[in-house]
């Protein structure tokens, strides 16, 4: 009976969480952890480089950065970003990293397959 009843709680704790990270504040679009100071609302999971090209971040509705953690694209290894405009990438270690107003992240050598190249022909580890 007492495990059951742990069990419960357990359940009814996640299922909280879950629903309280998943639902934006009202008014809000769903899936939006963030909202733009120019007004837009962004939707990623890092506040890294969150409303890069929109003035930065005015609110964040997204959990907290842990001291610690590691946002989760940098958690993936080999993760350039890619600067869409240029067709340059840069590396983790790049101050370019995950700034330029337009781009995206993906692996260096996806982004050499679509055509990329190096940021001053440096190469990523």
């Amino acid at each position: 009976m007492q495990k059951k009843f742990y069990s419960m709680i357990f359940a009814a704790g996640v299922l909280a969480a879950v629903s309280a990270y998943a639902q934006s504040p009202a008014g809000v679009p769903d899936g939006s952890t963030g909202l733009c100071k120019d007004g837009s609302y962004y939707s990623g999971a890092s506040k890294q480089g969150a409303c890069s090209g929109h003035k930065g971040v005015k609110t964040w509705y997204g959990p907290a950065a842990v001291a610690g953690n590691v946002p989760a694209v940098a958690a993936v290894g080999g993760q350039v970003w890619v600067n869409t405009r240029t067709k340059v990438y840069h590396c983790p270690s790049d101050k370019y990293y995950g700034k330029t107003k337009q781009g995206a992240y993906m692996t260096e050598a996806d982004a050499k397959a679509k055509g990329f190249h190096a940021d001053a022909g440096k190469v990523c580890h």
